[in-house]
């Protein structure tokens, strides 16, 4: 009888095996054939490759149902046997294993995004994995393995989806990173791993992507956030063409020379990916034989609450300077606010997003609370519009549970909810939604009997609070207590009180604190000065974080003075930035009148993605008497072109990105009903997915830039046969043809494209791209251009046809 997993990763570190596309192309898995329907049809193939492994030295064998989901199989037709396929493979690979191994089940990304980057929302995503992961785990799978994901919120789904059926099976969760440590969309291995601990993974880690010494790092940023054990499945280096065929060079060797730091880093699971044979998994085997696999001390310090965006982790407590958190996403006595959010608009909490965070704010309060409307709808859209525009991690402020349920649905990753308080009702409605969705919770020190007058009697609603939050699966760090801010003008003595049940929180709870500290000084003149005298007095009794207004300067001098004095401020590097010249992070101009000229705020415009506003810009500026191609040219253009350079320099990602495009076409729209056969197009740009390949992601977002830069546009979609792409390509008249696969068992149908194209001597540019893809496969099979992702490829695109 096995150990439970858990158990035996704490003893021992186990070994999972190695690659299965490539072991079952060699026997017999035709190009475009759904992999996972040979669990039907080949099942002793299958068998075959789970035995190899086996005998290699392999403690875990992952079954055959990577692309087992219905959105996956859906494109073979195969969507109504998701529960057949996925218990035969579990089958297939426990008859293979007996007790010798664990059964580990796979679970692929569904070739999609989540809202709204894509187009599937969060319930859509997670009924997919739930129908899926439930016919594995009925077939008895010992664990699952959710591999390969580009998309944090589509894993996040996955992860809590399982979840709910199953509390108690293990789950490893992993994304996929390039050569600067980021996913497709942004994501770091640092957000990755605490939005997916918060959700519920077991184990976390990286696969496919990088070789061993870049997952190497990846596991090393991940161990910063997290002490949960971690996962390494590195490939055999990066792929090459030999010969035609796709080679991966890394030898059984090369796969454990880097076995030592992910032992020292508590790495548990050791396996390879794409390239990987049954010698590889058996050279890893005996070199971990050599080594003590005891676990090791290390991971971030205790009592440390993390916070996530997509791309962005924010740490609260344990003596690090304290969190601002932006209050001004408010409608409390902002009437045009309050009117957007009746109206359905954005363009304030955009606007409110990017200053409060240009001024300093890490963290941003979210409250849509106002009479007459849809919170839950509001809410959801307010979440969507700040982690679109900037990288601060959330804090969803409402009284409502189903606004605070929508608004984690949407979140990017770890939220903080403000808030619980010490009623029974409150902590029995708010706790559950924390720990389902993952995240953390502001507990406020008040119960059904109002605000205690002692800090004594703030403490012990405090107890209740973490206690509740303790049996509902929340842990400690993640509950931060607010000791709760009263008006000094109503009741001055009661300001001290406040301070000393900070200190008492601190020391007989050890949980982070957090204060709304302008509450001070309601009712009195020049409130800042009271403000941040205040603010000041609580940062030296240890508070954690503040809910501030970080426009007013007196409340960030405060700040940044005391996180100096406190020595929470390392060389008082902050304080210098802000006030000795040397720049701080460039601040964001405001949407409006600080930017006189309507080209720049067009240009602004599309930077921040406003869509909503966008098309009153090109108004007013097609009525100051810019013609169309101006408004086209000098304004959203550049804007444009920005967005390309922050891209290039990681300030933004694929999601704003993709904003940016949308604003872009809502501007195009109204220019196109003043153009009239004006507008000239850059050039015809063929797009397809080559044969045998059923995503088409990243072809997608090529193919909208490229339209918003002025280029008329022919997708194909995808697995689209050479000949059609030939027949079209002179049918068109394409000036370039653009070819994407992702996966290495497609690349090859690339070169038969580019060959057939040149024996039908159609003279067009070609240019090829995806995450298999490298410049020297571009080379080799001579594509006129190599694209690294979206942006590279408008660029290239537009050197080599040579517009502007």
């Amino acid at each position: 009888m096995k150990q439970p997993f858990l158990q035996a990763i704490a003893e021992r570190v186990l070994v999972l095996d190695g690659a299965m596309g490539t072991m079952l192309q060699e026997r017999g898995l035709r190009p475009g054939q759904s992999p996972e329907e040979l669990n039907l049809t080949l099942p002793e193939v299958v068998a075959g490759v789970h035995r190899e492994y086996l005998d290699a030295g392999a403690d875990i064998i992952v079954t055959n149902t990577f692309g087992g989901s219905r959105a996956k199989l859906e494109h073979y037709g195969l969507q109504d046997r998701v529960a057949e396929i996925n218990a035969r493979a579990v089958a297939i690979a426990r008859e293979v294993c007996g007790d010798r191994a664990y059964v580990a089940a796979s679970i692929g990304p569904t070739g999609q995004f989540v809202e709204p980057v894509g187009d599937v929302s969060f319930d859509e995503m997670a009924a997919i994995f739930r129908e899926q992961a439930q016919a594995l785990i009925n077939a008895g799978a010992d664990l699952i393995t959710l591999e390969t994901f580009l998309d944090i919120k589509e894993i996040r789904a996955a992860v809590i989806a399982i979840r709910e059926i199953s509390p108690e099976t293990p789950v490893i969760a992993q994304l996929t990173f390039d050569n600067e440590g980021r996913t497709v969309l942004g994501t770091s291995p640092e957000a990755a791993a605490v939005t997916l601990e918060a959700a519920g993974a077991d184990i976390v880690g990286s696969n496919c992507g990088l070789g061993p010494d870049g997952i190497c790092d990846v596991m090393a940023a991940m161990r910063r956030v997290t002490r949960l054990p971690l996962i390494s499945q590195a490939n055999a280096g990066l792929p090459t063409l030999v010969d035609g065929a796709t080679v991966f060079p890394g030898t059984p060797d090369d796969m454990t020379a880097f076995h030592d730091r992910l032992l020292d880093l508590n790495v548990r699971v050791i396996g390879g990916c794409c390239g990987t044979t049954p010698a590889h998994i058996r050279a890893i085997r005996e070199a971990l034989a050599l080594r003590d696999q005891s676990l090791r001390a290390c991971g971030p310090a205790e009592g440390v609450t993390f916070l996530s965006s997509r791309t962005t982790v924010v740490a609260i407590g344990a003596g690090l300077p304290a969190a601002i958190i932006g209050e001004r996403i408010n409608p409390t006595g902002k009437k045009g606010f309050a009117q957007e959010l009746q109206d359905g608009k954005v363009s304030y909490i955009r606007r409110e997003a990017l200053e409060q965070t240009a001024r300093g704010a890490v963290l941003l309060d979210v409250n849509v609370g106002t009479p007459g409307i849809d919170e839950p709808a509001a809410m959801e859209r307010a979440v969507v519009t700040v982690a679109t525009a900037v990288g601060a991690p959330l804090v969803l402020d409402s009284s409502d549970p189903a606004a605070l349920e929508r608004g984690l649905k949407a979140a990017d990753g770890k939220v903080l909810l403000n808030s619980v308080n010490g009623e029974a009702k409150s902590m029995e409605r708010v706790l559950p939604l924390a720990r389902k969705y993952g995240a953390a919770v502001i507990g406020l020190a008040l119960d059904e009997t109002g605000i205690p007058e002692t800090a004594e009697g703030r403490l012990a609603v405090a107890e209740r609070i973490v206690k509740a939050a303790g049996k509902a699966g929340i842990r400690r760090p993640d509950v931060v207590i607010d000791c709760l801010t009263l008006t000094v003008s109503a009741e001055q003595k009661r300001a001290m009180e406040t301070l000393r049940a900070v200190r008492l929180v601190k020391e007989r709870l050890g949980c982070p604190t957090v204060l709304g500290v302008s509450n001070i000084s309601f009712g009195l003149p020049r409130r800042p000065l009271i403000s941040s005298a205040f603010f000041a007095m609580a940062l030296a009794a240890g508070l954690d974080a503040a809910i501030v207004n970080p426009k007013e300067e007196e409340m960030m001098a405060a700040w940044h003075s005391s996180m100096v004095l406190l020595n929470r401020d390392p060389n008082a590097a902050a304080y210098i930035a802000a006030y000795a010249g040397v720049a701080p992070p460039a601040a964001e101009p405001a949407a409006t009148g600080e930017l006189p000229d309507i080209r720049q705020r067009l240009a602004r415009a599309v930077i921040t993605g406003d869509g909503e506003g966008i098309v009153s810009l090109v108004e007013e500026a097609l009525s100051h008497g810019l013609e169309p191609l101006q408004v086209s040219n000098e304004g959203l253009l550049p804007g444009l072109e920005e967005v390309g350079r922050r891209f290039e320099k990681n300030q933004v990602f694929l999601p704003q990105v993709m904003q940016s495009a949308e604003a872009m076409q809502a501007a195009f729209a109204r220019l196109k009903q003043e153009m009239t056969g004006e507008a000239e197009s850059k050039g015809t740009i063929l797009m397809a997915t080559v044969e045998g390949d059923i995503h088409d992601i990243g072809k997608n977002i090529v193919c909208t830039l490229l339209e918003n830069h002025g280029f008329r546009v022919i997708d194909l979609g995808k697995n689209v046969p050479a000949d059609r792409i030939v027949a079209e390509a002179e049918r068109n008249g394409a000036d370039a043809v653009g070819l994407s696969a992702l996966m290495t068992t497609t690349m090859t149908e690339m070169e038969n494209v580019l060959a057939r194209l040149r024996a039908a001597g159609i003279r067009t540019f070609t240019m090829v791209g995806g995450a298999v893809v490298t410049q020297e496969y571009a080379d080799r099979i001579g594509a006129d251009l190599y694209a690294r992702d979206a942006m590279d490829a408008v660029a290239r695109i537009k050197a080599l046809l040579g517009v502007d």
